[in-house]
């Protein structure tokens, strides 16, 4: 039997700090949710630490209950419109420069969120001039009129997560398809936007598979690219088939930069949100 202790490499850093102090804050200050704490994300310590969060908007009850995701999930509450509001001026507040922006799945709403994000992402760059933005989308069931009212917002990366490989997308992303994430890659690469996407690894995929959802992904036209291994995040969620090496990931980051992504984040510890405003450059 494989052990499934976390070795050394997994260390979590605890968020401390007056940075880390002042996310927590703010945040709470003006009622938001952030997948720093939602999604339980290893790096929240660094990322806090440096005065920089991932929000979550459109609720904090999600839609659809992906098995690797520690979000809750149900039917959620009707979208609040003043949250565009609150997420820029906290923004302001934090005085940050790049911003990360996610969401539930809202596949209860007509426009699936779609307009809501779009208000966001513009009251966001309307009260920060000069604020960068990297938006974390839904697949919006890849119907392409709502995908294209977030293009239209104008933000300078636009992320979408495949997750895992073909084989295991339905066992580990329920509802969500790997075409239909890929579709909606292609569409946002079509529109002269910084595609991105990330996988986790740990849950069963093969070597040669990684390396077939990379061509998956380059054909799509992703040009940036993320890899971090998956937790698992509460004894309801899928389990962990292996924690991969430190040095499978450096093979993994090297691989994708020959494949032709202009960056790739590939690390035990990474997650889509880690180093972003590295990605927007």
């Amino acid at each position: 039997m494989t052990d499934r202790r976390k070795p050394g490499w997994l260390k979590i850093q605890l968020p401390k700090g007056e940075n880390a102090i002042e996310v927590s804050s703010v945040v709470r200050e003006h009622g938001l949710h952030t997948i720093c704490t939602s999604g339980r994300c290893p790096n929240r310590g660094e990322c806090w630490g440096n005065g920089t969060a991932t929000f979550m908007i459109a609720g904090e009850v999600c839609t659809r209950a992906c098995r690797f995701c520690n979000v809750k999930s149900g039917h959620p509450v009707p979208l609040d419109p003043d949250e565009p509001e609150r997420v820029a001026r906290s923004v302001r507040s934090l005085r940050l420069r790049h911003v990360v922006i996610t969401s539930v799945d809202r596949d209860d709403l007509p426009d699936l969120g779609a307009a809501h994000w779009a208000r966001v992402i513009e009251e966001v760059k309307r009260r920060n001039p000069g604020v960068t933005l990297e938006v974390l989308i839904p697949d919006f069931q890849g119907r392409e009129e709502l995908v294209l009212q977030v293009i239209a917002a104008a933000p300078e990366v636009i992320s979408h997560n495949l997750e895992t490989v073909r084989r295991l997308t339905r066992e580990i992303r329920g509802r969500a398809t790997y075409e239909v994430s890929l579709r909606v890659i292609r569409r946002v690469a079509a529109a002269g936007r910084v595609a991105k996407s990330g996988i986790m690894l740990g849950l069963g995929e093969r070597r040669e598979e990684v390396l077939e959802t990379m061509d998956d992904l380059r054909a799509a036209g992703c040009e940036v690219m993320t890899i971090g291994q998956y937790l698992q995040p509460s004894a309801r969620n899928v389990a962990v088939t292996e924690y991969v090496t430190p040095d499978v990931f450096d093979a993994y980051r090297r691989a994708g930069l020959e494949k032709g992504f202009r960056h790739v984040e590939s690390g035990p510890l990474v997650r889509s949100s880690y180093h972003a405003e590295r990605h927007a450059r």
